[in-house]
C-alpha cells in the first residue's frame, strides 16, 4: 500500500507575523501540488512527517503555537542556510 503524501507550507514575515502561519496544507494530489508550487519557486523543502502531521492540524492562516517554535525555527533555520547555499 503507498503512503498518502501530506504537505505543509509556512509563511513567516517577521516584519508583519508575530509567529509563522500555515498559508497551505492537503494530502493526495493537493500535497503534490504544494510540493510542486514549492520547487517552482526554489523553495527548499524540508521532509518531517511528524511536523506536518501537527501543523495540518493547524487552521490556515494560523498561527503556530508556541510549542511548535523550537521545531520551526530549526526548519527555518534550514531553509535559509538552504537558500544561502543556492545562491
Amino acid at each position: 500500500m503507498e503512503k498518502r503524501v501530506k504537505a505543509a507550507a509556512l509563511r513567516y514575515k517577521p516584519e508583519k507575523d508575530s509567529a509563522p502561519k500555515v498559508v497551505a496544507k492537503g494530502s493526495g494530489a493537493i500535497a503534490e501540488k504544494i510540493i510542486q508550487i514549492a520547487r517552482q519557486h526554489n523553495v527548499p523543502l524540508k521532509d518531517d512527517p511528524q511536523l506536518v502531521e501537527v501543523l495540518s492540524a493547524l487552521d490556515l492562516h494560523q498561527e503556530i503555537p508556541p510549542e511548535l517554535y523550537k521545531a520551526v525555527a530549526e526548519i527555518l533555520a534550514y531553509v535559509y542556510k538552504m537558500t544561502k547555499k543556492a545562491k
